[in-house]
Order: structure tokens, then sequence, then C-alpha cells
């Protein structure tokens, strides 16, 4: 299977009239090397053999597109067929095909199986390390988890008996803010973000995996510290820590009739505003991106959306410091 040929611009494309709603994600564009994420896909469908596939980088980017104005897999594909913007951004012209919504669905779940998400996320943030928008030197790892409702969350069943719960989440109970113990059918989100909001790592698990079981998954191996809430606290991860060795700044635990000391409830005071920048990450996400209910059944294809998500956000976020450092040399 090779790629299809549709570098070549056509004449409808040289009768658009400029106009800048045709250019509002040009500045996002043009803040990478879309050739080096090119070159992270290159190996796909390049058999010589089947019908010929549309190139990887368009396909990626129509799901970045996807992720940014939370579209299902068939409202991004009526969208690639009338938004001048989306088909600019991609790169397809106007007199060329467009791939369909179960080929996108495909392509995603293809990256998926080949593990390749992550190696995106580590391209795209080493690019932006080397244009000095995201800092490695001295990071700090600032850790946190979300929970996610399932798609199908309520425990109804078939008419042949069968549950419909997506079989691969699990029960979540938290207690809220109000005292109130919440309960959710559904999925986990751990992620790690640096002081800057770039989002470093993630894990996706079940809703029932307790947030402490991702921390050692969730270190990259370059922070001189770590911040978390005290869901995270335990004996092990000290020691974890300490033989890194990392800065411990997991919050203490307070037991029954064990509270916490003052020296440690002020540490807590200190690090609020550091450990507040993962909830912000998070916030943005459930808010604009869909982030707080699977779109999918079954723990893998959820996870895939959610590092398109974290991919989105990361480039979004590089351009939006980008913009305010070159508003701040003018």
């Amino acid at each position: 299977m090779s790629w299809k040929n549709l570098k070549q611009a056509s004449l409808a494309d040289a009768l658009l009239v400029e106009h800048a709603a045709l250019t509002e994600l040009d500045g996002v564009h043009n803040l990478i090397d879309w050739q080096a994420i090119a070159a992270e896909l290159a190996d796909i469908h390049v058999k010589k053999r089947g019908e010929q596939a549309y190139p990887p980088i368009i396909m990626f980017k129509a799901l970045l597109l996807q992720v940014w104005y939370n579209l299902s897999d068939p409202a991004l594909e009526k969208q690639l067929a009338r938004d001048l913007l989306f088909r600019r951004f991609v790169g397809l012209s106007l007199d060329q095909p467009l791939p369909d919504h179960s080929s996108l669905w495909r392509f995603r779940n293809l990256l998926s199986e080949q593990g390749r998400f992550e190696r995106l996320l580590n391209q795209l943030n080493t690019q932006l390390a080397e244009a000095g928008l995201l800092i490695r030197s001295g990071q700090i790892s600032i850790m946190d988890a979300s929970v996610i409702t399932a798609s199908r969350n309520r425990p109804d069943k078939t008419a042949d008996g069968r549950s419909t719960l997506d079989p691969e989440a699990a029960y979540n109970v938290k207690a809220g803010s109000d005292g109130q113990r919440r309960t959710t059918y559904g999925y986990k989100v751990h992620i790690n973000v640096e002081e800057d909001g770039y989002i470093n790592k993630a894990c996706y698990t079940a809703g029932n995996v307790h947030d402490s079981q991702c921390l050692a998954i969730l270190l990259t191996g370059e922070e001189h510290a770590v911040y978390a809430d005290s869901a995270y606290a335990s004996q092990a991860h000290d020691t974890l820590l300490q033989t890194r060795p990392i800065r411990n700044g997991i919050l203490k635990r307070a037991y029954r009739n064990t509270p916490l000391s003052k020296a440690a409830r002020q540490t807590s005071r200190n690090h609020s505003a550091t450990r507040s920048i993962v909830e912000r990450v998070s916030g943005v996400m459930k808010l604009h991106y869909g982030m707080g209910r699977a779109r999918y059944l079954g723990l893998a294809r959820n996870q895939a959306r959610f590092m398109l998500m974290a991919f989105a956000y990361n480039l979004k976020r590089a351009f939006t410091i980008h913009t305010e450092c070159h508003r701040s040399t003018e």
C-alpha cells in the first residue's frame, strides 16, 4: 500500500481569496517542524500492494483538528469536506479526495496498536525544548489523576442479558470537597506536567486503579523534584525518590488520631500553587477538549484519544507561550 500523491496545489486553491479566518492556525502550524513528525510515521502504509493510502502526516493533522474542535469521527469527515481552514491545516487541496471517518478511526487505532503516541509526544517536546519553549534543565514533575466517565456507564442489560457497561472500565469512589462520596464508572488519566503546564507523560487506567500505582511510570528521569497530593504518599515512593535522587514534594498524609503537624500543613500551603498547575491543565482539557467523558469503548481507544489530546494541548500551549514572549519583546 503506497501513499496518495497530494502535494500539488490546484487552480481552485489559487483562486481563493486570502482571509484571516483561513490563517487562524498558521501560527500553530509553523511553530514546529512537521517533517520530523512525518519521519516518526514514515513506515506506515508503505507496502507496494493494495489501495493507495493518505500520507500519515495528513491523517495525523486531521486527528489534531478533531481534538481542538472536539469532533466525532463522522463530524471530522464533514468538517474536512466543507471547512477551508481544516483543508489548509492538513494540506489538502480543494480538488483532492478526503479520508472518510472509518479511515480516520482505523489510523488512530493503528497508531495506538503500534505504540506511537508516546514517541510522537516526545518528538514534539524535544522540538519545543530545542526552540526554547520548554525548559528541561532543572525540570519538575507535578502529578495528579483525573476521573473520566465511561461512554457506557449505566448498569443496564441488553435484550440477551448482557451488561451495557464498558467492560474495561471500573468504578471509582472519591470524596468531594463537600465531603460527599461520588461514584463514577469509567477510567482515570494520570498525568505528569512541568511548571509551564506542558504534559510530560501520561498513564491511562481503569477507574479503580489508585493514583499511587502510576507514580514510577510517570517519572521522566530528567526531573529534580516531584510534587503530588497525599494520594501518592508512601514509604516506597519516599525511598524511590531518595535513591534517584529527586526532591520529594509529595504531601504527607494524615491518619486517624494522627493529624498533620503544623510544619506539614505549612508545606502543603507552600506547595499548593505548584500543584495547582496540573489541576489547571486537567480543567482546560475537560472544558475545551471533552476529556471528562470517554468517547469510545475500551481502554486502548480512549488512551489513544487522550494522547492525541496531550499532543494537541502541548502544541497550543507552546503557541501561547511563544506569542506571549514575542509580545513582551516588542
